[in-house]
């Protein structure tokens, strides 16, 4: 039995994660954001949230923050 053939590159470094927001399994490479520019390729320096997820909330907080701008002159 030789130990090579059943192991694989591949095992070692993670190439998909699943989405903890929507759940889908997505490209960790293509699909999902680095946490900070210079932790490199290794799977932990990704986030846990797809782009298409992080999009979506920095929209929804957004908007909501504006809406909550509405700040009155007050009358002294």
């Amino acid at each position: 039995m030789d130990f090579d053939d059943q192991f694989e590159l591949e095992h070692l470094f993670l190439t998909e994660r699943k989405c903890r927001t929507c759940g889908q399994i997505k490209d960790l490479l293509d699909g999902f954001y680095l946490t900070r520019k210079g932790r490199g390729d290794i799977a932990s320096a990704y986030s846990y949230e797809c782009k298409i997820c992080t999009i979506e909330r920095i929209k929804r907080s957004r908007t909501k923050s504006n809406l909550s701008n509405d700040w009155i002159y007050p009358d002294w």
